[in-house]
């Protein structure tokens, strides 16, 4: 017998349940279950498996579920419960699975868990246990998940959780054991996770723990170990990340680290590593994170680093390198942050770093001189190049950019860069000349071919002039319907062109049509289908087709029955009550967040949308967002503008002074649209001032008396303490610098922090009048 009722109960479990003798599985998961399990449980001789993870459930594990001999799985993971765990739990002989994480037990582990033979799957993360792990455990089981990070174990790690050869996932991280860490661990070959970060552990990691052959996971970091990373290293040929950062670790790094073909990231900061970089790293094609900070690392940087093109985070401050800058670091076009400060680099910045789209750069504390590039300067700020005597920089003034770096002296600065800039120009000249002529082949090219293709249209007959109907999802349509909408169903003008909306008949659905103008519509057209004809996301907005016959083009998109969020905020409901309620304006910003975190992290290359505003921000009938209008974003590999674009109020202050598009200019315009959602204003009122915008009224009221006048009184009144975590959100986003906004991943995290669901006092009503 089989009972399932997951995510739709409330109260508490009745106790008519425990009358079922035959009941074999009992599954309450993921419900809002309250009170205790209570110990007629033990009434259910033939259950074989319990499942009552997430819920609210609290008290002790009852020591009557130890009667149950035939219990094989226990899981009451993500509850409320506490207390000590009963001795009893292991005399269950037949217990494979027993899962209790996430809630707040206490005490010891039973040792008689050690006696269990069948035991496969082990998790008890997140509690508050204590003392000695039980040193058996493992010993007779052919155990293969053991999780019991996040607790307060202390005293020498278990021997045996490997002893049958069985073990794929070791976490142990975040607890108090200590001493050396078990040499037979060498010889679990069948690791793909290990994890003991932050603990006591001291002496040697042994060699088989570096050469792990099917281990994706190593992490040893914030312990007490001593030694080198073995040269066996190099065998650990699934290894994705390898951390061992804020140990004792000395000696070289291994040149074998060269040979992990899939590592994306090598931490090994805070510890006391010397020699060179190894130049074998130029062979991680897959690495995007190399953390090197904080050692005795000494020669210069590898050129080789220029091959992993894949890298987006390189720190190696705070160590003894020297010589010069690489110029190939600028072919790192992946580069999202670079800090090398703290070290002895002699030299001139390389004019090419400022072609990268770097969000946060650190040259300071070295020894480098010469010109720092106006758009390096602009991105970080002077902090970036501080302690460096022989820098100087251009006189920015006139582009209304301060600093406190020296104008440089054009005669001196002339003559210690000339022959390096020559040879520059002369790159640069070259370049120049042979994309021109490209350009102009293929320009010749490509009217050749418009030439002709006009010439058959305007020749041809009537049969042979087809609609060209292009499909990107399953739908029932054909191009005269498409065509054929009128402007009885016009929802939407704008610069790109006409939106209509469009009924299928035979309940076939509602779809959305854009008519492209004529004079952006082939630019529109081929921007919109080459992004949105291959993403998919839910928050991004759905292409099912493209119509083109000659220069008559068509988008089909998904319909958005609620309109766009600019409406949206703008309407009522009876009573005067805004549309939006608070829950609403967090469901469609976190919504939003989400698929722009898809178009920066998930897309390969990264896509920037340039043009995020609430009117591009459009709401299906259940209030879930999707953006929209990608017919000026750009791939972020190719993204340096060659005019401007974007909404006045919208714009990251740094495109007026810079030609190089990042990530961080969709932050900002993203941060202006979550302060549209807490105050409920537009972006450019005349409460803000002349020539003020929302981000500018918004920072006159950020005291902590002021603060809640901008919250939308509307809206406020018995939710101000998540709205205000939401404007600190709005605020990192919309700050002058693009280093200091964070990324759209740790955007989406702050905001589901800031889940309303997640908040269970209010505060007094201070929105008031």
């Amino acid at each position: 017998m089989y009972i399932s009722m997951s995510c739709n109960l409330r109260g508490e479990i009745p106790e008519s349940i425990f009358q079922l003798a035959s009941l074999g599985t009992l599954d309450l998961s993921m419900n809002h279950l309250t009170g205790i399990i209570p110990s007629s449980i033990s009434n259910l001789n033939n259950l074989f498996k319990l499942e009552l993870f997430q819920n609210n459930l609290t008290g002790v594990l009852p020591a009557e579920l130890g009667s149950i001999a035939g219990l094989r799985e226990i899981d009451v993971s993500r509850n409320q419960l506490s207390g000590e765990l009963p001795a009893e739990l292991g005399f269950l002989k037949n217990l494979t699975v027993f899962q209790i994480y996430r809630n707040n037990f206490w005490g010891e582990l039973p040792s008689e868990f050690g006696n269990l033979k069948f035991l496969n799957a082990f998790s008890v993360y997140e509690n508050k246990f204590t003392g000695l792990f039980p040193a058996e455990l493992g010993r007779y089981s052919p155990i293969n998940s053991v999780d019991i990070s996040e607790n307060e174990f202390s005293g020498p790690f278990p021997r045996y959780l490997c002893q049958n050869n069985n073990l794929q996932y070791l976490l142990a991280l975040n607890n108090k054991f200590s001493g050396e860490f078990p040499e037979n661990y060498a010889t679990c070959k069948t690791l793909m996770r290990f994890r003991i970060s932050q603990n006591g552990f001291t002496g040697k990691v042994p060699d088989g723990l570096w050469g792990l052959p099917y281990a994706q996971i190593i992490d040893v970091s914030d312990n007490y170990f001593v030694g080198k990373i073995s040269a066996a290293v190099g065998m650990s040929a699934s290894l994705t990340e390898l951390n061992a950062q804020k140990n004792k670790f000395s000696g070289e790094l291994p040149k074998e680290l060269g040979n992990l073909s899939q590592l994306q990231k090598l931490i090994a900061s805070s510890n006391s590593f010397s020699g060179p970089i190894p130049e074998e790293i130029g062979n991680l094609n897959q690495l995007t994170s190399l953390h090197l900070e904080s050692n005795e690392i000494s020669g210069s940087l590898p050129t080789e680093l220029s091959m992993c093109n894949r890298l987006a985070d390189l720190d190696v401050a705070d160590n003894l390198l020297s010589g010069e800058i690489p110029e190939s670091l600028a072919m790192l076009t992946s580069l999202n942050s670079l800090n090398l400060s703290r070290n002895m680099l002699t030299g001139s910045i390389p004019d090419g770093l400022q072609i990268l789209r770097l969000s946060s750069l650190d040259l300071s504390m070295n020894q480098l001189s010469g010109r720092v590039p106006p758009e390096l300067l602009v991105i970080a700020g002077d902090e970036a190049f501080a302690n460096n005597a022989g820098l100087c920089t251009d006189d920015l003034t006139k582009n209304q950019v301060t600093t406190l770096l020296t104008v440089c002296n054009l005669s001196q600065s002339h003559k210690r860069n000339s022959e390096k800039r020559l040879v520059y120009i002369s790159i640069l000249f070259a370049l120049l000349v042979l994309s021109v002529l490209l350009a102009f082949a293929s320009f010749k090219r490509f009217k050749f071919e418009e030439l002709k293709k006009n010439k058959d249209l305007e020749e041809g007959s009537e049969e042979d002039i087809s609609w060209k109907l292009e499909s990107f999802h399953p739908t029932e349509m054909d191009a005269e319907e498409i065509c054929n909408v009128d402007d009885d169903n016009l929802i939407g003008d704008g610069a790109n062109g006409k939106v209509y909306r469009l009924d299928l008949n035979k309940n076939r659905g509602t779809f959305a049509v854009k008519k492209l103008s004529k004079c952006k519509g082939e630019q529109v057209l081929m921007t919109e289908i080459d992004i949105l004809g291959k993403i998919r996301h839910r928050n991004i907005l759905k292409l099912y087709a493209c119509l083109t016959r000659g220069k008559a083009n068509f988008l089909v998109f998904e319909y958005m029955p609620n309109g766009n969020l600019y409406q949206a905020l703008c309407r009522e409901v009876k009573g005067g009550k805004p549309e939006l309620d608070w829950n609403k304006r967090y469901n469609i910003a976190i919504g939003a967040a989400k698929g722009l975190m898809y178009l920066h992290h998930d897309c390969s290359p990264a896509i920037i949308h340039r043009d995020i505003k609430s009117s591009n921000i459009l709401l299906d009938e259940n209030y879930e967002a999707k953006i929209s209008d990608f017919g000026i974003a750009k791939v972020a590999e190719n993204s340096e503008l060659t005019s401007f674009a974007g909404t006045h109020g919208y714009i990251a202050p740094e495109l007026a002074y810079s030609i190089k598009l990042t990530e961080k200019s969709d932050i900002y315009s993203f941060g202006v649209v979550l302060l549209e959602l807490i105050t409920g204003r537009g972006v450019t009122e005349s409460i803000y001032g002349e020539g003020k915008d929302i981000v500018y009224w918004v920072s006159t009221h950020l005291d902590s008396e002021k603060v809640l006048q901008v919250l939308d009184k509307k809206v406020c009144t018995y939710i101000e303490g998540d709205m205000i975590k939401v404007l600190k959100v709005a605020i990192l986003c919309t700050a002058k610098l693009p280093s200091v906004r964070p990324t759209m991943r740790q955007v989406v995290n702050m905001l589901i922090d800031a889940d309303p669901c997640n908040s269970f006092t209010s505060g007094k009503d201070y929105c008031k009048d």
